[in-house]
C-alpha cells in the first residue's frame, strides 16, 4: 500500500538512497534538508523538496503523512571530538524537536538511521544489539542518547519506531552514491586513488590481531541497508521501539579492501604505512540475525567486489562531471 513519507537528511547519501527506494515502491516523498552536509543534485526525481531544518519540522509535517525516515544528522566521528556540542546540538537537539513535531502532528511512525558506533569497543563479535552500548566518540554517544529518546517516546506516547544500527555502507544505486567533503570513508578513498585525486591511501595501523594485522569492517551496499528500511516500516508496531543490526555478518580487511579495488579498477593503490587511530577496535561484525527475523531482510549484495564495482562506476559518472564531460548527478 502507497504513502506520504517524510526523509529527513534526503539530500544525503543514504537518506537519498532510500528515498529513491520508497519512490520507486510506489510512495510520496517529501525530502527535508538543510544542505549543509546533503546535495541538492542527490534528492531523486520524483520527490518533493524542503530546504529546512529538522527543528522546523513542524512547519511540514502534517497528519498526511504516514511515518518519517530520519537520516538528518552529523556523522563525522573526528569532528565530534573535537566539537561535540556540534553533535549533542544537532543530532539530540534536532531530533528532540523533530519527535515533539510528530507528535503534535500525530505522525506515530519513525524508521531511525542509528549507528554501530553506539557499540565502541566490543567486547564480541559479531555484535548483536544485547551487546554493552559504550560509544567510544560524542557522535555514537549522541545517536545512542537518540535511541534512547525514542525507546522513551515509543514507552509514553505510542510511537512506533525501529532503529537500524548500520556498520560500514559503501557502493551506489543509480545516481546515489558517497559524495563527502571531506571523504572519511575507506572505499571512496581508496577510489580517489585510483583516479588519481590522492597520491597513496594510508593504512593506519598493520599489528592489529587479524590474519594481516589491518582493522576489519563489515560492508554492507546502500541498496541492501535502503531495503532494510522499507521492510521497517511493515513492522513498526504502536508503543515498540525495535532495534536491529544491519551488516553482512562478514568482515574485510583495509588490505582486502585496497587489494580488490586495485583488481577492480585495474589501477595501482599505493599504500602509506600510518600509526593506529585512538579508539579503531581491530574487528566490528554485526550480526543481522535480529534483522531476519524481525524484518525479513537478508543482504544480496554482499560481495566485496560487487560493493566496490558500483562505488567505483559512480565515482567515474562524478569525474567526467567534474570534468565537465557529462550532466550527472
Amino acid at each position: 500500500m502507497s504513502g506520504k513519507y517524510l526523509v529527513t537528511g534526503g539530500a544525503g547519501y543514504v537518506g537519498s538512497v532510500v528515498a529513491q527506494h520508497l519512490l520507486e515502491a510506489g510512495h510520496e516523498v517529501v525530502v527535508l534538508d538543510n544542505l549543509s552536509t546533503g546535495f541538492r543534485e542527490a534528492v531523486p526525481a520524483g520527490a518533493a523538496f524542503v530546504e529546512g531544518d529538522i527543528r522546523d519540522a513542524a512547519k511540514w509535517l502534517d497528519a498526511s503523512f504516514g511515518a518519517v525516515l530520519h537520516f538528518a544528522a552529523f556523522s563525522q566521528v573526528g569532528e565530534s571530538v573535537v566539537r561535540p556540542e556540534k553533535y549533542w546540538d544537532n543530532n539530540v537537539g534536532g531530533t528532540m524537536a523533530l519527535l515533539q513535531a510528530m507528535r503534535t502532528a500525530g505522525v506515530r511512525t519513525l524508521v531511525f538511521s542509528s549507528t554501530a558506533a553506539t557499540y565502541g569497543e566490543p567486547e564480541q563479535v559479531p555484535i548483536v544489539e544485547s551487546a554493552p552500548t559504550r560509544p567510544t566518540n560524542p557522535y555514537g554517544a549522541s545517536k545512542l542518547a537518540v535511541d534512547h529518546m525514542i525507546t522513551g517516546e515509543a514507552t509514553a506516547h505510542g510511537l512506533g519506531a525501529v532503529s537500524l544500527r548500520y556498520f560500514n555502507v559503501a557502493g551506489a544505486y543509480g545516481d546515489c552514491g558517497e559524495r563527502h567533503d571531506p571523504e572519511s570513508h575507506l572505499i571512496p578513498l581508496v577510489l580517489q586513488v585510483a583516479q588519481g585525486r590522492r597520491d597513496a591511501i594510508s593504512v593506519y595501523g598493520d599489528d592489529y590481531p587479524t590474519p594481516d594485522g589491518t582493522c576489519v569492517r563489515d560492508y554492507i551496499h546502500v541498496a541492501d541497508l535502503a531495503e532494510a528500511h522499507l521492510l521497517a516500516l511493515r513492522v513498526a508496531a504502536p508503543g515498540e521501539h525495535l532495534i536491529c543490526n544491519l551488516g553482512n555478518g562478514n568482515g574485510f580487511s583495509v588490505r582486502e579492501v585496497v587489494e580488490t579495488v586495485r583488481r577492480v579498477t585495474g589501477h595501482p593503490v599505493p599504500e602509506v604505512a600510518a600509526p593506529r587511530r585512538g579508539g579503531d577496535p581491530a574487528v566490528l561484525v554485526a550480526s543481522a540475525g535480529t534483522a531476519r527475523e524481525k524484518l525479513g531482510w537478508r543482504p544480496s549484495r554482499a560481495d566485496l567486489a560487487g560493493i566496490v564495482a558500483d562505488a567505483w562506476e559512480f565515482a567515474q559518472r562524478r569525474k567526467d562531471v567534474r570534468a565537465g564531460k557529462g550532466s550527472g548527478a
